[in-house]
């Protein structure tokens, strides 16, 4: 978790009011961070991964006037067009999405100057992951020509001065030379090329995910005006960070004024502050709280955490990264009621717990693949339907979410490989062999299930990726697991799409289809990005307790 540190005069000007030095400590402890301190005019504080809209002055200001009463509410934002567009080319493909805005008439001291600074960087790497997933760029936007380009280029033929450098060097020097070119460079492992922003007068203004431009993109005291970029891979989050990013700046005085993102097929405006809605389901509040709150009651205590309110429905900050659920209005109306104020209570009935024969045997089966040294890994329920189906070439009916909030996690998963191929795509630039493993629950279609509709399955995959990784070495993990149990089996011919044909079966136990077993599809690596091959199996844990307990009458 980060820790920042905050300007306490800056904090207090921004509520709108001083607190006693006890008092103070005690609100930001109950605001939901882990205050670590306050040293004369400094405010040490670790904020939660879950909410990067705090890592600034002015974010943890607006949170904390909300939090005390003194602003509570849903903070407004007026966005003003500029006219001026951003061109994404397709050529982008390793980082295929953008966002940018402009924010005018900024007034820049040393305190602003280090504050944006922090907010970008530690931004950067908490919601960004490290810059893998997305990063940030600030630049004085009267040094820009608009429009700009968003493209991708070879670094071997193009030069540019780094931030800090006085000379221009060659953009595949920047990987070696430059401080932020070493520090990030696993990240670009296999790129051929690099995304950069250039103006409409050819002037380089940043090398992704590295470095700004020393012409293009230092903001100094005398900037008034300043142009904002988040790229990355998902576009969700990057406009989340935008958001957080303008109105950090808003608070701050300056007017935020929005972009057309120009893509192949489509032109998106940014930012959008419009915020999002969920409803309110008080029954439900209530039931998980122990509490009895009235609707006023409860609305008093989603504005003390920032949200508005209308028809009921609580309306969700832009900047709010963390808000997926019902269950997180809850934890947000708990932290505005207090901890301290929930009353204990024993329980009446006495009971003795003991771990459930199923889950003894799913851990099991789990502990004989840690003996053959694969890594057990944890993965959402929820995946992208495109990467369960489009991308394993198998058509399913996934189970899809009414809202999704990001198309990252828009469905449940009805198998296990296509998440464990997603770990190993995010691990790319580790060293190999990589063996992994998980169990976990699958979701799909069955009307048998008459209150949902969906049947859930315990299903267990493991994988593993190296040179020489094929059908022998699934199998054998697979032989190993089976014998352990000590349940016969055969493996039948059979044919999977996302599977090379003649390279995959179908296991069988006592007439029962329980696993696939297999070296995946070319295609689907490269789908994914992957360049060793995969072998994998993938067993039905439900199943096979069933048969094991059968064997056992």
């Amino acid at each position: 978790m980060p820790t920042i540190t905050l300007n306490k005069s800056v904090i207090e000007n921004l509520v709108g009011k001083k607190l006693p030095l006890d008092k103070l400590k005690d609100r930001i402890s109950m605001l939901g961070t882990d205050l670590e301190g306050i040293e004369g005019d400094k405010i040490h504080v670790e904020i939660f991964p879950n909410r990067p809209d705090l890592l600034s002055e002015q974010g943890f200001a607006r949170a904390f006037a909300a939090f005390i009463g003194t602003k509570p509410g849903l903070r407004q934002y007026t966005i003003k067009k500029s006219g001026f567009k951003v061109i994404v080319d397709p050529s982008v493909s390793m980082r295929p999405y953008t966002v940018c805005a402009l924010v005018k008439n900024l007034t820049f001291t040393d305190e602003r100057v280090r504050e944006i600074m922090q907010v970008q960087e530690k931004l950067a790497t908490t919601h960004g992951r490290n810059r893998k997933k997305s990063a940030y760029g600030i630049y004085p936007a009267d040094t820009i020509t608009f429009p700009i380009q968003y493209i991708a280029k070879d670094p071997t033929k193009i030069k540019f001065k780094p931030l800090g450098f006085h000379q221009e060097i060659l953009a595949s020097e920047v990987l070696e030379r430059h401080p932020k070119g070493r520090e990030y460079r696993h990240i670009t492992e296999g790129w051929k090329k690099y995304p950069f922003f250039i103006d409409a007068k050819d002037k380089v203004m940043c090398m992704l995910p590295f470095t700004n431009s020393n012409d293009t993109g230092k903001v100094d005291l005398h900037t008034k005006n300043v142009f904002i970029e988040c790229s990355g891979i998902d576009l969700q989050n990057i406009q989340v960070a935008l958001n957080i990013i303008v109105t950090t700046l808003a608070d701050m005085g300056g007017e935020i004024y929005s972009l057309d993102i120009v893509y192949s097929n489509k032109t998106i405006t940014t930012p959008s502050v419009h915020p999002t809605k969920i409803k309110l389901d008080l029954p439900y509040v209530n039931k998980r709280l122990g509490l009895q709150l009235t609707e006023k009651e409860a609305v008093k205590l989603l504005g003390r955490m920032g949200y508005g309110y209308a028809n009921g429905f609580a309306l969700v900050p832009a900047y709010r990264a963390d808000i997926l659920h019902q269950v997180d209005l809850i934890e947000d109306i708990a932290i505005a009621y207090g901890y301290e104020n929930f009353e204990e209570i024993i329980p009446h009935v006495a009971t003795i717990a003991e771990e459930s024969p199923f889950d003894v045997f799913k851990n099991r089966i789990g502990q004989y693949l840690v003996g053959l040294g694969l890594l057990e890994t944890n993965t959402y329920h929820l995946i992208d339907k495109e990467i369960q189906t489009t991308w394993m070439k198998l058509k399913v009916e996934a189970i899809e979410l009414v809202d999704p909030v990001s198309q990252e996690y828009n469905s449940l998963r009805y198998w296990m490989i296509p998440s464990l191929l997603h770990v190993l795509r995010e691990n790319k630039q580790h060293e190999y062999p990589q063996r992994i493993f998980e169990s976990g629950t699958v979701f799909m279609h069955d009307k048998a299930v008459e209150e949902t509709g969906i049947r859930e399955v315990m299903r267990l995959c493991a994988m593993s990726t190296h040179p020489d990784a094929d059908f022998t070495e699934a199998k054998q993990m697979l032989d190993y697991v089976f014998r352990a149990l000590d349940l016969p089996y055969e493996v039948v011919e059979t044919e999977h799409a996302s599977f090379i044909p003649g390279r995959v079966g179908r296991v069988v136990a006592q007439g029962k289809n329980v696993a696939f077993v297999g070296e995946l599809h070319p295609e689907v690596l490269q789908t994914f990005g992957l360049e060793m091959p995969v072998c994998a199996f993938e067993l039905n844990v439900n199943e096979i307790f069933a048969l094991l307990q059968e064997k056992e009458k």
